[in-house]
């Protein structure tokens, strides 16, 4: 009985020893990952053909297309980091960025097929460029629609506008750097200026379509192979399509307005000397409240911050004095209330569009009103009264006080 007893448990181990060998094997359907076309970065603008598909369709070899969108795919190049490409000649590019043309997403996609050796490969995709030419002319949902379908793509993939061509984007003159990444990276700098916008993912980007309300993308704008982000496009909540430009100021003004600034400073100038005051932004809050009073809407924005005086122009100034300091905020906030104005009449008066958040607060507290204005409220917002308080204190001076 105890032979017969052990040898049943000898075959239980052993089969169990050959299931665990088939889960070492790894996996069947792996693929060398020098063997695929890592894309990282995403470029679409308005059709611009290669010289390949000019001479192709010149001489009538290639089939007829309505082509309006060129797509840049960026690669990472696995031949800039090799031994090979380490021990002989100048160093490669860390990218490669490829191009092609059609009238709709995937069929360019497959276009890339018929000219390149590796199937693409899309989950580390970190960032899509898209032109403003482009939306001028396509729908923002109609372009991403295959990108937000697509269970490849990760969600968390940001969204960029360009107001020149988008795979310009998509270049640097830097050795070993990667374009893709390093737009990608700027984003994280929040903590260093007012000027950039919480970032847009496709996962984010999906609820902003369906709202249909209006909308901000940041623009990156490129020279000279060299990026930098500025300013923000303004989306049409109901046409999706471009609608106009904030510049960084605007930007900075809807930033306060949000109260969505992770730091960032104020420039400001002394009233009495005119002399130059930067103040520095440590915390930012805001508090948007609406007012019903039967068909009449109006808004109160309360704001306040707390930072420290960072650098200051004005001679024989003593920053331990409490009447100096209270210079500097009310120097700071004269200026932050210019900007929040600012912003305020090119979003009622020249875009008509509502892309700070006040119809949001509208309906979270007073639900019933909104029903009743939400399919025309861009134009409703254009008249509404807006009322800003804000308060700027500050808490540091550093360690610097008047010269003896």
């Amino acid at each position: 009985m105890k032979q017969s007893h052990h040898r049943e448990w000898l075959l239980l181990l052993t089969s169990l020893s050959v299931f665990l060998l088939f889960l070492l094997t790894g996996c069947w359907s792996s693929n060398d990952i020098d063997k695929m076309g890592m894309g990282i970065g995403l470029a679409l603008d308005a059709s611009n053909k290669s010289n390949v598909e000019k001479k192709l369709e010149k001489q009538g070899k290639s089939p007829p297309h309505v082509d309006t969108i060129t797509m840049t795919y960026q690669f990472i190049n696995p031949k800039a980091t090799s031994k090979e490409s380490s021990s002989a000649g100048p160093q490669q590019k860390a990218y490669l960025n490829a191009s092609q043309t059609g009238e709709s997403i995937l069929p360019i996609i497959r276009e890339f097929s018929l000219s390149h050796d590796t199937p693409l490969f899309s989950p580390h995709l970190k960032v899509i460029v898209i032109s403003e030419a482009l939306l001028h002319t396509h729908r923002l949902e109609s372009l991403l629609d295959l990108f937000l379908r697509d269970n490849e793509i990760r969600p968390s993939c940001l969204l960029l506008v360009s107001n020149g061509n988008a795979r310009d984007v998509l270049e640097t003159k830097k050795p070993g750097e990667l374009p893709a990444l390093n737009l990608h990276g700027i984003v994280d700098n929040r903590n260093r200026t007012a000027k950039i916008l919480p970032p847009v993912s496709l996962a984010k980007l999906t609820a902003k379509l369906n709202s249909e309300s209006s909308f901000l993308l940041q623009n990156v704008a490129a020279s000279n192979k060299e990026v930098k982000f500025e300013g923000a496009a303004v989306i049409n909540g109901k046409t999706k399509k471009w609608a106009g430009f904030l510049n960084e100021m605007d930007l900075e003004g809807i930033t306060w307005i949000t109260g969505k600034g992770k730091g960032g400073l104020v420039r400001s100038r002394d009233k009495e000397t005119g002399q130059l005051i930067i103040y520095e932004i440590e915390t930012m809050e805001s508090k948007i409240t609406p007012h019903v009073d039967g068909n009449k809407i109006s808004f109160d924005v309360h704001i306040n911050s707390k930072g420290r005086l960072s650098e200051n122009w004005v001679l024989n100034a003593n920053p331990f004095e409490n009447e100096f300091l209270k210079r500097v905020e009310k120097a700071a906030e004269l200026e932050v209330r210019k900007l929040v104005k600012n912003v305020t009449a090119k979003m009622q008066n020249h875009f008509h569009a509502d892309v700070a958040g006040f119809g949001e607060r509208l309906r979270i507290e007073y639900p019933k009103t909104w029903e009743k204005v939400k399919k025309d409220w861009d134009q409703t917002f254009s008249t509404v009264p807006i009322t800003y308080f804000v308060k700027l204190t500050t808490t540091d001076f550093g360690a610097s006080g008047p010269s003896k």
